[in-house]
């Protein structure tokens, strides 16, 4: 790692107007005192991504990709440009770049693209320069000189990539709270910020749930071992630190819990009970792109079976009329869909190691006369499919059997 150059991410919350361009390009500066080189990469003001999102809609119901991220990227090119502007107006030379410019190259998958290289040539040039760096996040470029954006949340991937391409000492990823909490303090005010979470807890909090990071922006800097600190663009207060291992004696058990209603069910009923059935329904729904994933199959005694499993509530149109055409092919009862579904997960590695946790969790909710519909268990997590009106009341429960609260 690269002890004189420091990597940050701002969210659109810390840059969503004039006065916190101001005030982020003052935390910055003060930043450049201590360290040699300040690489900022930032989202796109506020909810412009939204905004921008919402025109394109307003013209047409399926807009095309390739044209989506022209106009995506712009969001992030006038955050990016702004900020430069006032740390040059507070006394320090700044410059912006495009994604394109610094020489993030990408896939051809237009609006989910896949960082392939980066070049960074014009980064490090700016940078032995004494000039402070700003990207532009979310975006990059294509063989065919198309620009690209990498996803929702994609600034924390193009930070956390530029971070190891210039082996940055640390990765900060600065929003708009204080870190990482064992749960979601909207629904329970006595949640503990984590100090300090491994990249594999945080990679399950992240796709079960938590929202404040990006996924693949995690699997990154699992892969090549980059410390991410994420903390709060609004207070100087430490945050919490996502590394390899901690450096705790004893595990603990239980980091955190998340809720997802992300999710729909869908269930094939009377499902004839042979050999290749299932590779046959999970062929059909493949095909529609909609990423299967908690199945349960009943235990048949009739020689047919149930078969339910969930899709993302944005594949579920397409998912479930693949699953009537194939329910009608195997000669199969009546499809149902249902979008009343909650994710409920308690994640931590700690759980390798110790018993009575799934039972834990499920007496909890049981207590609490919340029904489990569905169960995925993982090394490090135990999700529970129920219904979304129970969700918060379900987090809540679990928070406080789990003792998160006392967390310090």
């Amino acid at each position: 790692m690269n002890k004189h150059i420091i990597v940050q991410k701002y969210g659109g919350s810390s840059v969503a107007n004039i006065d916190r361009i101001k005030t982020v390009a003052k935390r910055i500066l003060s930043s450049k005192k201590k360290n040699n080189g300040i690489v900022v990469i930032v989202s796109a003001l506020g909810d412009t991504t939204d905004e921008l999102e919402d025109l394109a809609f307003s013209i047409t119901k399926n807009p095309p990709e390739r044209e989506m991220d022209m106009l995506m990227s712009t969001g992030e090119q006038i955050s990016c440009a702004l900020l430069a502007m006032a740390i040059k107006a507070q006394g320090h030379d700044a410059i912006s770049f495009t994604g394109t410019q610094v020489g993030i190259r990408t896939d051809k998958s237009h609006t989910k693209a896949r960082i392939e290289s980066i070049s960074a040539r014009r980064i490090r040039k700016a940078l032995s320069e004494n000039k402070i760096v700003i990207v532009a996040g979310f975006q990059g470029i294509n063989k065919d000189d198309d620009i690209t954006t990498l996803g929702r949340g994609g600034s924390d991937l193009s930070a956390v990539a530029l971070a190891q391409t210039l082996k940055a000492k640390v990765c900060e990823i600065y929003t708009n709270v204080n870190g990482i909490y064992t749960t979601d303090p909207r629904i329970v005010k006595q949640a503990q910020k984590i100090k300090t979470i491994t990249f594999d807890e945080m990679l399950e909090m992240a796709s079960l749930g938590a929202q404040v990071m990006q996924v693949r922006s995690i699997e990154v800097a699992k892969r090549f071992n980059i410390p991410i600190h994420v903390r709060s663009s609004f207070s100087k207060e430490e945050g919490t630190m996502i590394v390899k291992k901690t450096s705790k004696l004893e595990e603990i058990v239980v980091q955190g819990v998340t809720s997802s209603k992300s999710e729909a069910k869908i269930t094939i009923c009377a499902v004839p009970d042979q050999p290749g059935i299932a590779a046959k329904i999970f062929t059909e729904i493949s095909k529609t792109g909609a990423n299967v994933d908690i199945i349960v199959q009943n235990v048949s005694h009739t020689r047919h079976t149930d078969i339910s499993f969930t899709v993302p509530k944005k594949g579920l149109s397409k998912a479930f009329a693949a699953a009537k055409k194939i329910a009608k092919k195997i000669k199969a009862g009546e499809v149902h869909q249902d979008k009343n579904i909650a994710r409920i997960s308690i994640i931590g590695s700690g759980m390798r190691s110790h018993h009575g946790i799934a039972a834990k969790m499920f007496q909890t909710l049981a207590k609490n006369k919340i029904n489990i519909e569905m169960i995925a268990t993982s090394e490090i997590s135990i999700s529970c499919i129920i219904n979304s009106v129970q969700a918060i009341k379900a987090v809540k429960a679990l928070h406080k059997a789990f003792q998160l609260e006392k967390r310090k």
